[in-house]
């Protein structure tokens, strides 16, 4: 799995004109999945995601009773672009592997106690969002 997470003051996706989640003060995740990701990469990336301390004071959204987490698909993270113009996918699981591993890391961070906000799945999101800092990090488990 790879994640982007940007702590943000608030952040937001659209899907066809209409806002499906949004959060305040938190992270914004981008997850991507790859063909041998399981069960187990979900709960470290949980588990990290919970307690990194990126937020403000160096606070984790464990430490934080109203920070959030928007975890949002994006397959691209697996883009490819070293050859030619075109980036290639083929690192990316397929949308019926990656779907239920982006369900299960979001019901682990739930378990933890996290308050998450998701995008949909597969479809066509706008990602609005006040990177805090701007404050960036790449994971990969």
């Amino acid at each position: 799995m790879r994640a982007v997470v940007q702590r943000v003051s608030r952040a937001s996706v659209t899907v066809a004109g209409e806002q499906v989640a949004a959060i305040g003060v938190g992270l914004l995740v981008l997850v991507g999945v790859t063909h041998g990701d399981g069960p187990q990469q979900c709960a470290a990336l949980a588990r990290k995601l919970h307690g990194l301390r990126i937020l403000r004071e160096e606070l984790s959204v464990a430490d934080v009773a109203e920070a959030a987490v928007l975890v949002v698909s994006q397959f691209t993270l697996y883009g490819d672009a070293r050859k030619g113009r075109r980036p290639t996918w083929a690192a990316a699981a397929p949308g019926p592997v990656a779907e239920p591993l982006v369900a299960r890391l979001v019901a682990d961070l739930r378990e933890l106690g996290t308050t998450v906000r998701t995008g949909i799945f597969g479809a066509d999101m706008a990602v609005d969002l006040v990177n805090d800092g701007p404050i960036t990090v790449l994971l990969e488990l």
